[in-house]
């Protein structure tokens, strides 16, 4: 061997050493199934409720789109599927739509529900065989999928849309918790090992908490700060919910998610990012806007598609997740 091939062994094994991500290989997910609410919705709601009208969809689709396990029309399932619905809880909302402030019916339990149903009846469908039997996922994707999760915001602003206190609302966070624990344990129980777990965003940036709360006290950059705060409190329990999920399944991959800080960031440092007017919704809660690209809030609860590409970009590099992992390797256990 030469000295310079041997310089060479040496300085990678070195590399592996300190830097272990590089040794890992990425994984293979043959499917997502996603758990969550508008932060990730992509038609359940409207599949069930009537739709949306423009200008929802206008950037992409050029029109207000629908795919979803909720979606019966056109539908394949060979890569997962998303149970996810706008307005989602993760605890049994106390109003329903179309109630005044109602939540959707299909809180965390139901989505749980609903993949369970997905897990049986699938694979009836391809043991049967016919033309649907090959739009379903195989058994063993199952176990192979990764999981995603990001529910909780709609349980904050449950509490504060009725009549709840922050100090209420705050106190209400053990048991939001304590539920998703609950049914990711169930779901870990179906089969699945990789789990990839948005906490959530500063809820009083957003302009529907900004425009009934206006005498809340603001932070530096203009959010609601108690309000955050709360959030901030909801994080902290679900990433110690996390690392308990760690220590009971060690053999399964659970990644958390600080969608947080990034989502901040939009709102603390906009220019640096390419936005502007982070604070002002383009549709809604008293906002316009002609060029949807360069804002963060589309209506005063949701992030526009560009503040969403932002986001995205950040969090699945892993530098925003503990274990400092890349989604493309979340089904590794650790990090070593």
């Amino acid at each position: 061997m030469t000295n310079i091939s041997s310089f060479c062994l040496v300085f990678f094994t070195l590399l592996t050493i300190l830097n272990p991500i590089s040794a890992l290989k990425s994984c293979k997910f043959p499917a997502i199934f996603n758990f969550g609410d508008s932060n990730s919705d992509t038609g359940g709601l409207v599949a069930s409720f009537p739709p949306l009208n423009s200008p929802y969809g206008e950037t992409y689709f050029q029109m207000p789109a629908g795919s979803a396990y909720l979606d019966s029309l056109g539908t394949n399932f060979t890569g997962g599927a998303n149970f996810a619905t706008a307005a989602s809880t993760i605890r049994l909302p106390a109003r329903i739509i179309p109630a005044n402030n109602g939540f959707s019916p299909f809180f965390f339990l139901v989505q749980y529900n609903q993949f369970v149903q997905l897990k049986a009846r699938s694979q009836l469908f391809r043991k049967q065989g016919g033309v649907f039997a090959q739009l379903m996922p195989k058994e063993e994707y199952f176990q192979k999928a990764l999981y995603t999760f990001d529910i909780g915001q709609n349980d904050l602003g449950a509490g504060f849309l009725g009549n709840m206190s922050v100090e209420e609302v705050n106190a209400s966070v053990p048991n939001i918790v304590n539920t998703f624990l609950t049914d990711v344990k169930s779901i870990y129980n179906s089969g699945a090992r990789s789990f990839w777990i948005h906490n959530t965003g500063p809820i009083g940036c957003l302009g529907y908490i900004l425009a009934n709360f206006p005498s809340a006290e603001k932070d530096s950059v203009g959010c609601a700060k108690s309000y955050n705060e709360v959030a901030q409190y909801f994080n902290y329990e679900l990433k110690e919910t996390v690392l308990h999920l760690r220590r009971v399944f060690p053999s399964a991959a659970f990644t958390y998610v600080d969608v947080y800080s990034v989502k901040y960031s939009l709102f603390s440092e906009p220019k640096k990012h390419g936005f502007e007017l982070p604070l002002v919704a383009c549709l809604g809660s008293g906002g316009s806007c002609d060029d949807p690209s360069v804002r963060v809030v589309w209506d005063g609860v949701h992030y526009t598609e560009a503040a969403n590409k932002f986001i995205f970009e950040q969090i699945s590099t892993g530098a925003f997740s503990d274990p400092p992992i890349p989604l493309k390797m979340a089904c590794h256990r650790t990090v070593g």
